[in-house]
């Protein structure tokens, strides 16, 4: 099992944000605004780093940006979302969705085994998303039609990344991809067809992105996981990560 690690260096909202790039962005003050045609909540949604001058008015600009666009107003409410917008969203009729987990692990330690593992599974690793790890990938967690996998590759393809998968005849049946940001990994797109699930090709894909990660230089490494899914949190403990925190988006 990894070590503990402290997440206090870390600084989620900008790591997520810089791994996972909108294509479009528009600045207002400290906040961001990014938009990719309504693929992905990430990338469709205020980023509010700091307060501005005034809250109220910063509100009034997001919710006409995203209305020109034609898209719901979505803000990500993370560590350094300033502390009343929260409350300021609730009373404007702002729901909450999506919870979602930090999760930490020093890389420092061995790399833990996986109990479920059925047999030694081969994971390969590549620089880009192939038609194959996009295929398995968009088939677990695409929630768009066909047409958004264009973009959402864009949003894969915005910063450079290692993408890993374990393939039977030539099919990927268990996908991930890490983005090294610094002494930094950040694991995302972590996926498993579910008739491979239970295998232990998951903690194979983890893994090898850690351990790949560590050789080039990472020293810790972080993931993102919707707080309701216990069984990949139940995975990722099982591997050594800790969680350290949370966000959650505000939708209207």
């Amino acid at each position: 099992m990894l070590p503990r690690v402290s997440s206090g260096s870390l600084d989620f909202d900008l790591l997520v944000h810089l791994a996972w790039p909108a294509p479009y962005q528009e600045k207002l003050g400290g906040w961001v605004l990014r938009h990719a045609d309504g693929v992905t909540k990430r990338a469709n949604s205020v980023l509010p780093l700091g307060e501005p001058e005034d809250v109220d008015q910063a509100i009034d600009a997001a919710e006409r940006f995203y209305a020109e666009r034609g898209l719901p107003c979505v803000f990500s409410m993370g560590p350094g979302a300033p502390a009343s917008l929260d409350e300021r969203l609730e009373a404007r009729g702002y729901r909450v969705v999506d919870r979602t987990t930090y999760l930490t692990a020093s890389l420092d330690g061995p790399l833990a085994e996986d109990s479920e593992e059925t047999a030694p599974a081969r994971v390969g690793l590549y620089e880009e998303p192939s038609p194959e790890w996009l295929a398995a990938w968009w088939a677990v967690d695409g929630r768009y039609d066909g047409e958004g996998l264009p973009c959402a590759t864009r949003i894969l393809r915005g910063v450079p990344a290692t993408y890993a998968d374990v393939r039977q005849g030539g099919r990927a049946l268990a996908v991930g991809r890490s983005v090294l940001q610094g002494d930094t990994l950040g694991i995302y797109c972590m996926a498993t067809l579910p008739e491979a699930r239970r295998r232990g090709l998951a903690g194979a894909v983890l893994r090898t992105l850690t351990a790949d990660g560590r050789a080039r230089g990472a020293v810790r490494a972080y993931l993102v996981v919707i707080a309701s899914n216990a069984p990949a949190i139940a995975l990722y403990t099982r591997h050594g990560f800790t969680p350290t925190g949370g966000y959650h988006y505000r939708v209207r």
